[in-house]
């Protein structure tokens, strides 16, 4: 059985150095919340948010330096995620995984590698966005999830009364069946389908990219059949794991996830369709 880091590096991009915060635009303020037992880095709005807030949520970032040797530094390499939040056309906040832009006694590569999905990094994430709802007054959440962000904001979701809708990009939406299918190292930690009954009652939409190599589009399409939820729609666009999101994104990010009876009309209700 290969190594995770045999695919990871296809995760990470081509680009060599790390995304920095430095040049936030006045639009929103780079916070660290301390959200046990990690910390982790935030992008707040600073414009009223009303009652819904919109959070990306960022990938696994620069998990593997090689294929066989995890990253000392797992920061993402490319600005995607960070990009998506800031150009988007209603207040949105963005939050990153353990150890992408901090540095604490803490971080180990098991925390960006195998157990990257583990209740430890869940925790710190539902400390999170308790803390941006507080600090930007909004009573409701919508997730959005790249890649690993996708696995992230459903098991958020799965565990929390406050999430309107979930959206994803390139999603790992089934850590388990892509370990499977790509004949990969099992993660530790939990799963999506752990939360299978609730979710299904979740509006979901899921972007997968029909030349995407590393998410292959088959895991999305697996996901929504063990799901068996009316509400999560699959939607395939023409993108790899890494090109194709902006345009992709601004085709899709504001129109309403498509449930029936309650749960369509909660969304056209706090997006004021």
């Amino acid at each position: 059985m290969r190594i995770i880091g045999l695919l990871a590096v296809l995760l990470t991009g081509c680009t060599s150095q790390a995304v920095k915060l430095d040049a936030v635009p006045p639009s929103h303020s780079a916070q660290v919340l301390n959200s046990a037992p990690h910390r982790l880095q935030a992008l707040v709005p600073q414009a009223p948010v009303g009652e819904v807030l919109r959070v990306y949520l960022e990938g696994d970032g620069h998990a593997w330096a090689t294929a066989s040797s995890p990253s000392l530094d797992p920061t993402p390499h490319s600005p995607l995620v960070v990009q998506l939040a800031l150009q988007d056309a209603q207040p949105a906040a963005y939050v990153a995984r353990p150890c992408q832009f901090v540095d604490e006694p803490s971080c180990h590569p098991r925390l960006w590698t195998r157990e990257r999905f583990a209740e430890p990094a869940v925790a710190s994430l539902l400390s999170a966005l308790d803390q941006l709802k507080a600090r930007t007054g909004a009573q409701q959440l919508e997730l959005i999830g790249y890649s690993g962000g996708a696995a992230m904001a459903l098991l958020a979701a799965g565990q929390r009364d406050d999430v309107l809708a979930v959206q994803t990009l390139a999603g790992n939406l089934d850590p388990d069946a892509w370990t499977t299918l790509l004949r990969l190292s099992p993660l530790e930690g939990l799963t999506p389908l752990d939360y299978r009954q609730r979710l299904a009652l979740i509006p979901q939409r899921h972007l997968i990219g029909l030349q995407d190599r590393v998410l292959p589009p088959e895991l999305a399409h697996g996901y929504a059949a063990k799901l068996a939820g009316r509400c999560v729609q699959v939607i395939e666009v023409d993108a790899t794991h890494h090109q194709g999101w902006p345009q992709a994104w601004a085709a899709w990010q504001s129109q309403p996830v498509l449930c029936p009876e309650a749960a369509s009309m909660a969304w056209a209700d706090t997006h004021g369709e």
